[in-house]
Order: structure tokens, then C-alpha cells, then sequence
């Protein structure tokens, strides 16, 4: 799905903030000498930070567009890898990880897989780590949804994704643990949750790119999806002043890996 618009996807989703790999370093102990598994890595959002830390990254991507795109934004760092797969069918060849790392990408990862391979391929000891950025809405604030409802109604009516992005409270409030329907059961150990309120500016051609990277959008007919786009551009443009913010709860969620699973 992203591996349609890699150019897009790299300049406008959201990245990392400094504080929260400061603190997986903290929680975990990764540094320099340390092996990591990223899965999903996209075109290398969390994998640079990680291998400045110093630690060897194993990436998988599925997506060849979004790998090659990886490859070249990574070339100033000889430990990483990027090998070419989905995390299901990856061809570990033995190898094992100090921890796992999936930055905004576990969700497309079949649990049933997914949480028993983590623990598989993650020595003893070894960490499981997932990022995460939550669109969010504050009270008072401008949000471009409240300002594009009818918009979305009229090119997409009845969609089901259609709706106000959750109020901060209320993701702090209810989205604990791993955050997922399937969790790992007793494969991991009790979960760290760490917040970091973030904020990404666009103008009204930069938000429509910025929908054009998310699966919601990817998923519309591109003659749903394109007019649709150029319009909330347009009404960013003629009530907003063309500048619109994207408010967002970045998450890590870290959990160390049980023994005798």
C-alpha cells in the first residue's frame, strides 16, 4: 500500500522524537554493540535513530519501492541491513536480537505469527519495542477533520474511518499495555508506556501529500481519493490560511522478553 508512494511517504509521515529513543536506550541499554530487529521499517524513520545509537539494525520491508528508498537514506551507515520480506516469511538463518523494534508498522503483522516469532528470534533477556504515532485532537484547537467533515461526507459518504481523531485524555487514559487487541499473553514481560506530545505544521498541499501516505486514503478508488484531496486542500487554503497542524501522542510501548516460553 505505501510501497505505491515511497517519496511521499518518506517526506511527510512523522518521525521519532529524540526523547523517546533517549529513553529506549535508558529502559533497554542499547548502545553501540547491540543487535536489532526492526520490522517494517519503511524508509528508515526509526532505523536512522537507532543506528545512532550505535546499534547493528537488521531491517525488514516488505515493500521493494520503500526498501530501496531505505537503502539510500541509510548509505552513511554500514551496520544496517535491509532485507526484503514480510516478517512472517523472513528467513532469520539463525540469527538472534537484543530487541525488536516496530515503529508504526506491528499492526500489519499477524499476531498469531507475529508475537511468538518475536519472542523466537529475541535472546534471553532481549526487549520488544513498539513506536507509535496517534493522531490526536486538543479542545480550543483548530483540527482539519472538524473543518472537512462535510467534505469527506460529500466524496465519501458513510465511510466508517470518517470521525473526530480522540482527545489527548483519552488516549492516555485507555490505550495501556501493548495496545493492540492481540497481545502476547504471557510471552513478554509488564509493559513500559512512555508519551510524547508532538505537532507536524503543513500547508494545504502538504496535508492532502500527507493523507495520500495513510492507509485510510490508500485504501479509496484514486478517483474517490484525488478529488477528495485537492478539496481539503482548497478549504485549508481558504478558511484555515493555509496552515493546518497534525497533532499527535507518540508512544513507546517496551516489554522484555520472558524465559522459559
Amino acid at each position: 500500500m505505501f510501497n505505491e508512494v515511497p517519496e511521499i511517504y518518506d517526506r511527510v509521515r512523522p518521525g521519532y522524537p529524540d526523547e523517546l529513543f533517549a529513553d529506549l536506550h535508558a529502559i533497554t541499554g542499547l548502545d553501540e554493540g547491540s543487535s536489532v530487529l526492526e520490522v517494517g521499517c519503511g524508509t528508515g524513520q526509526a532505523t536512522r535513530p537507532l543506528a545512532a545509537l550505535g546499534c547493528s539494525v537488521t531491517a525488514v520491508e516488505p515493500g521493494a519501492d520503500l526498501a530501496a528508498l531505505a537503502r539510500r537514506r541509510l548509505a552513511d551507515f554500514p551496520d544496517v541491513e535491509i532485507e526484503l520480506s514480510t516478517f512472517e516469511e523472513w528467513d532469520d538463518r539463525g540469527r538472534r536480537f537484543d530487541a525488536l523494534v516496530a515503529a508504526s508498522s506491528w499492526h500489519w503483522v499477524d499476531p498469531s505469527i507475529g508475537w511468538p516469532r518475536a519472542h523466537h528470534v529475541l535472546r534471553p533477556g532481549g526487549w520488544m519495542a513498539l513506536l507509535g504515532n496517534i493522531v490526536i485532537r486538543r479542545p480550543g484547537e483548530p483540527e482539519v477533520y472538524a473543518e472537512t467533515a462535510d467534505l469527506h461526507e460529500r466524496f465519501c459518504p458513510g465511510n466508517p474511518g470518517w470521525g473526530h481523531p480522540p482527545l489527548e485524555d483519552e488516549v492516555r487514559l485507555e490505550d495501556d499495555g501493548w495496545g493492540l487487541a492481540d497481545g502476547p499473553g504471557d510471552l513478554f514481560g509488564p509493559v513500559i508506556v512512555r508519551w510524547y506530545p508532538t505537532v507536524q505544521w503543513f500547508d494545504g498541499a502538504g496535508f492532502a501529500d500527507h493523507l495520500r501516505s495513510m492507509s485510510l486514503y490508500r485504501r479509496l478508488d484514486s478517483d474517490v481519493r484525488e478529488p477528495l484531496l485537492d478539496a481539503i486542500a482548497e478549504r485549508i487554503r481558504t478558511r484555515m490560511g493555509d496552515r493546518a497542524s497534525r497533532c499527535y501522542l507518540n508512544v513507546l510501548r517496551v516489554g522484555q522478553r520472558r524465559t522459559g516460553r
